[in-house]
């Protein structure tokens, strides 16, 4: 499985040199799919999980606050309150400043998470989307349990 953000710029089979119908992609804002981890884990079998971030991310931009302002600002004078209602079940948008850390706390996040299989490979992996470069995440490569 390999988790990556949605921004259009990222193709991860260029990128990684993957062909179509081999793996398991799951493009979300900001690159978090836990949900699509563990179908892909408990009923496809997948062991191996590639968190994909890359540079110049636009979570890396705003901040919670800055988001839900700019939504409230959007909408209409007569969905606000049902706007505002919406809104309190994103208390936090999940925005991040440093992209190698954001993969870190992710494979962290992973490493001790009960749902995935054993012997899950996860690893880190950040896309340096000014020259195409895909290296490999400092210390975020380990087995579950």
């Amino acid at each position: 499985v390999i988790v990556t953000c949605q921004d259009a710029r990222i193709n991860p089979y260029e990128s990684l040199g993957i062909k179509l119908g081999t793996t398991h992609i799951v493009r979300n804002a900001g690159g978090h799919a836990l949900r699509s981890i563990i179908i892909a884990q408990q009923l496809l079998d997948t062991r191996d999980i590639a968190i994909f971030h890359h540079t110049g991310c636009g979570l890396t931009k705003f901040t919670t606050s800055e988001i839900v302002d700019t939504i409230k600002k959007n909408a209409s004078p007569e969905k606000a309150a049902e706007v505002a209602q919406a809104l309190e079940q994103f208390p936090d948008f999940q925005e991040f400043k440093d992209v190698e850390g954001s993969v870190k706390e992710d494979v962290e996040f992973l490493k001790g998470y009960a749902l995935l299989l054993p012997d899950t490979k996860v690893m880190g992996w950040v896309h340096h989307v000014e020259d195409g470069r895909v290296r490999s995440s400092d210390a975020c490569v380990f087995n579950s349990r």
